[in-house]
């Protein structure tokens, strides 16, 4: 707006418009201080930015890379143990990597037939294989650390989880890409459940999850309306593997 001499007082609907349109980036950071300045009486009464509208995620896998990484994770020894682990759970669980760090041993736990982890609030039964993976590696690490309650995925600190951004950069590296491998693992799940159920399964927004619904075609906007008072969302999904 400097190159067209305009100033804040001279400012007009019209021109922040047209700023925002053509300086994307910058448009959601410049709605608080279009606030700020109408309140002060800065500008022209009643200038707004309006927020952008949702970018609907563009990264996908198609079905058979996805169940091919899936068996790498859960089959291939070569691969690091840690790095099974996190994509297996990407990929079956749609759960993302800042929630994959923060794991501890006290989300698992083992009866006479099963290893259950415990997302959010909802244990959910965890494949042999990757039970077995997971086990092996927390025996592995356990030299490592005497804390009581360890970290599925420690990070270099003593007692710290792993950071995420070095953990996707990781997968990479070795051909498991976190996002695409998400949200495809998303859409997959919302075949057969409703977004509130997945959005309070895993621990996501629902407006996150329904934008997803909207994308694989699914609608599921009466569930609400449907679903009696008294049933707990997430009932009956817990043992989903």
């Amino acid at each position: 707006m400097d190159t067209q001499q305009c100033t804040l007082q001279s400012l007009t609907q019209e021109d922040l418009d047209m700023w925002a349109i053509s300086k994307p980036t910058l448009r959601a950071r410049s709605i608080p201080f279009i606030r700020w300045a109408d309140a002060r009486h800065l500008t022209r009464a009643g200038l707004t930015i309006e927020h952008p509208p949702c970018q609907l995620p563009g990264q996908f896998q198609i079905e058979e890379d996805h169940y091919e990484e899936l068996r790498r994770c859960l089959n291939d020894p070569t691969l690091p143990s840690d790095i099974r682990i996190a994509a297996a759970l990407i990929r079956l669980y749609a759960l993302p990597l800042t929630r994959i760090v923060e794991l501890t041993t006290d989300h698992l736990h083992h009866d006479a037939d099963h290893t259950y982890l415990t997302i959010i609030r909802h244990p959910v039964v965890l494949p042999p294989k990757l039970a077995r993976l997971i086990d092996d590696h927390l025996e592995d690490g356990s030299r490592h650390s005497n804390e009581a309650t360890r970290y599925l995925l420690p990070g270099r600190a003593p007692g710290r989880p792993r950071n995420p951004s070095g953990l996707s950069d990781k997968l990479k590296r070795y051909g498991l890409p976190a996002r695409a491998a998400r949200n495809t693992a998303m859409m997959q799940a919302l075949a057969d459940l409703p977004p509130v159920v997945l959005s309070d399964l895993i621990g996501i927004q629902p407006r996150t999850a329904e934008r997803f619904a909207a994308m694989a075609g699914e609608n599921w906007s009466d569930y609400l309306a449907a679903t009696r008072p008294h049933q707990t969302i997430g009932r009956g999904v817990a043992g989903r593997s």
